[in-house]
């Protein structure tokens, strides 16, 4: 069975969907979409507000392709109105059409693994959701993490966004089920909650780890944004759900408050005393950190292999993740010195001969990029070394604010392009160097790279901030290939003299 919810056999009628039809219509169902290109004979076609286009501009080609039943509200409905009148096909309006076509997909392929939680916040979803898979497979699991690096684990596919649209959601959760596993952590990003992706996913339990400055190009401000993080507990966690908040971040109080009022039980995380997950105490080395920490009380210690301090946050509301879902503590804590970091998530890249490292992170915000600053700080003896950029068609007001905190955490910096898009990339670059004047400006990546990695001395540690796991580079509407992590042992070969 596909992803489109197509297959040559299944179907089902409008109400086994809990949708009814305008006039009491009746339509035996033979798949769903959401492009209208997709539309197979019989399929239920939703047409969805967008921030450009009415979905309803596209009823038309999905009828002419032999859609069996429309999924709108009153504004499709209205555009779509001389096409329907002739149309034998079913017609269900309802308020909020993005709600109605979660739970008609949840309905329509109908299982997902036993147990799933979910992760939302500004900064480390991808490693909470990776940590809290990897703490399920040590445990003998069959588990899996779905959301930017795609679905991995004990079964593996590629996906287009963090959180994707029901059909493409539900039918992976279905598939992953059918493959024999149990467990599976996602991402919840602000778009896909705001825009009801979720919703119909039942989810024992849900954490939150910060909010800090992003994607306000979509929301209307950072009220806006909070609400939609929110939405995860307000709306979406079933009310016997646990709720895992990091205390320690901005709005973590006020997210608590959320799940509290939504009548939660909430895990909270932090190194405040009142925290279930207390952190106690780090030790940082150059491989990586011990952490001590508390469970309501009781201490326990961990080595990680892991970079920064942020990341021992990161796998404490992992630990809590897991243990709301009913995993045994003692086995959630003895997994811990397992963990593996993520790919483009302060990865280590390369090592150059002299015992400088460099590493590849995914930080894109102002906060996140002086957060993996700071966090690498106390694994380096010598100088820190920033190379990065901000990206175009995207929130323009981060641009001094990245350039900001590079100058207030690095000792030596370079502003390099990433992913312009349709922008002028020098001025993009303008924007950055205003708020970071003492930084080396260098437009092409790749150079940026090599001159940063050439500036390496014995201690010294060099970041490549901004793409992470990404593999191109965005030059209008053309993406090109272009890996952090290759270009940076490319360099260290070069110059290390490893190159034949």
């Amino acid at each position: 069975m596909g992803w489109d919810g197509m297959s040559e056999t299944k179907t089902r009628s409008l109400a086994a969907l809990g949708l009814t039809a305008q006039g009491g219509a009746e339509a035996v169902v033979t798949g769903l979409a959401v492009d209208s290109r997709k539309v197979k004979p019989g399929h239920l076609f939703a047409a969805l507000p967008g921030s450009r286009v009415h979905g309803g501009e596209f009823i038309q080609y999905a009828l002419r392709m032999g859609a069996g039943a429309v999924l709108t509200d009153a504004e499709g409905a209205r555009i779509a109105a001389d096409h329907l009148a002739g149309s034998p096909a079913a017609l269900v309006v309802v308020e909020d059409p993005r709600a109605a076509l979660a739970y008609a997909a949840a309905l329509w392929f109908g299982a997902q693994p036993e147990v799933v939680v979910a992760v939302t916040g500004t900064n480390g979803k991808t490693s909470v959701a990776s940590f809290t898979r990897q703490i399920w497979s040590a445990m003998g699991i069959p588990a899996v993490n779905i959301g930017t690096t795609g679905v991995e684990g004990a079964w593996e596919a590629p996906l287009g966004h963090t959180t994707p649209e029901p059909i493409t959601l539900h039918g992976v959760l279905a598939e992953a089920a059918a493959a024999g596993v149990t467990h599976a952590a996602m991402e919840a990003s602000s778009h896909g909650l705001a825009q009801k992706r979720l919703d119909g996913v039942r989810l024992a339990a849900a954490g939150f780890t910060n909010l800090t400055q992003d994607h306000l190009d979509y929301h209307a401000d950072f009220d806006d944004y909070f609400a939609a993080k929110a939405g995860l507990f307000a709306r979406v966690l079933s009310e016997d759900g646990v709720a895992v908040i990091q205390m320690d971040s901005l709005r973590g109080p006020e997210m608590a408050e959320v799940a509290e009022n939504a009548g939660l039980e909430v895990i909270r995380v932090g190194r405040g005393e009142n925290n279930h997950l207390r952190i106690l105490g780090l030790r940082f080395d150059s491989t990586g950190q011990d952490l001590r920490f508390s469970w309501n009380g009781t201490v326990h210690q961990a080595r990680l292999e892991l970079i920064g301090g942020f990341q021992s946050e990161n796998v404490m509301v992992a630990a809590g993740l897991a243990i709301g879902s009913g995993s045994d503590p003692a086995e959630v804590f003895a997994a811990l010195p397992q963990l593996k970091g993520v790919r483009g998530r302060m990865q280590l890249a390369a090592t150059r001969s002299n015992g400088a490292s460099v590493f590849v992170d995914y930080a894109h915000t102002p906060d996140a990029l002086a957060t993996a600053l700071k966090a690498l700080r106390p694994h380096v003896m010598g100088r820190l070394i920033c190379v990065f950029g901000a990206g175009g068609d995207r929130d323009t007001t981060k641009r001094p604010l990245m350039g900001e905190a590079v100058a207030e955490n690095a000792d030596v910096a370079f502003v390099t392009d990433d992913n312009p898009r349709t922008e002028d990339p020098a001025a993009i670059r303008a924007a950055v160097l205003a708020a970071c004047p003492e930084a080396v400006e260098v437009g092409d990546r790749a150079e940026a790279i090599l001159r940063g990695v050439d500036a390496l001395q014995p201690g010294d540690a060099l970041l490549i901030a901004g793409k992470g796991h990404e593999q191109g580079q965005t030059v209008g509407d053309v993406v090109y290939p272009f890996d952090d992590v290759e270009q940076a042992s490319v360099a260290v070969a070069a110059l290390d003299g490893h190159l034949t």
